[in-house]
């Protein structure tokens, strides 16, 4: 599939540059898609935000009254609409959508049953999808609407996980690979123990494929024993993750081939939008 920059010389002489960043959470994206907003001339488009906002907003908010009618005088002030409950999620701070997400096992350590969590999960993708779908419709409007010149992307780091990057006629990818170049920022084995590390000491709640989540599920089951209403919810994410991570990667190589690649490192040590394009326009020339 042709890229929509085939040569450092394509990448260098457009005049309008778009992007799209993924890999696994904790790389770069979010980093270096601020740098570029920063220096005045690109968009920056979280598909995060986009989740939580237009496509899981009311999830959020309608999760966060249920647990405000639990208490009599923030019920009594909900239903005669004295009071408001939204969620303030932000680029950097995804708070809401992740504890709307949730994490199955124990209630209460606040666990979800496994059949809501799946269901939050399907919700997840169907939103993640319908934000992959919204790119082109902001690349174009950052143009149209607020002149900036250039645009990045970015992704979640389940992108690799609602698209399928072996099928050379994903749909989705086909619709991306028109819109922006692809760019992989790839960690190594000392970033990967580091995520883990992090995790480790603060779980949140990710999305996963419904088959791989049924089957570890299963295997956590089985593996220690423990009946599912009560399986300790960090615990099982912890396991979950470093698993994840290595259910990821083919994915992610897969989906890099339709693009460039970049490491971890590299991304780190930008300082510019000068010289993020120069990195760009290396990966090109490696490619």
């Amino acid at each position: 599939m042709a890229m929509i920059y085939e040569t450092a010389e394509d990448w260098r002489a457009a005049p309008h540059k778009r992007v799209m960043l993924f890999g696994m959470s904790g790389l770069g994206k979010t980093h270096v898609s601020t740098l570029l907003r920063d220096s005045g001339e690109w968009f920056h488009y979280s598909v995060d935000y986009r989740i939580g906002t237009r496509y899981m907003g009311e999830h959020i908010a309608d999760n966060a009254k249920a647990h405000a009618m639990k208490v009599p005088f923030l019920r009594e002030l909900l239903l005669s609409d004295s009071i408001y409950i939204g969620s303030n999620i932000t680029f950097h701070n995804l708070a809401p959508l992740s504890t709307y997400l949730g994490k199955p096992g124990d209630p209460d350590k606040g666990g979800l049953p496994f059949e809501e969590y799946m269901l939050r999960q399907a919700q997840h993708r169907e939103a993640e999808i319908a934000a992959m779908r919204d790119t082109a419709h902001f690349a174009a409007r950052a143009v149209r609407l607020y002149d900036y010149p250039h645009f990045v992307c970015d992704t979640s780091g389940s992108i690799c996980e609602v698209c399928d990057p072996f099928d050379p006629a994903d749909p989705l990818l086909a619709e991306l690979s028109e819109t922006a170049l692809l760019v992989w920022i790839k960690g190594s084995d000392d970033h990967t123990e580091e995520l883990i590390r992090r995790f480790d000491r603060a779980p949140k709640p990710m999305y996963y494929q419904p088959d791989f989540l049924h089957s570890s599920w299963a295997a956590y089951g089985e593996e220690t024993g423990t009946a599912p209403e009560k399986v300790d919810p960090d615990a099982f994410v912890r396991w979950t993750y470093a698993k994840a991570l290595a259910h990821r990667q083919p994915r992610y190589e897969a989906l890099a081939r339709r693009g460039v690649t970049v490491t971890a490192d590299a991304v780190a040590a930008v300082r510019s939008a000068e010289e993020f394009n120069e990195m760009i326009a290396r990966a090109l020339e490696a490619r």
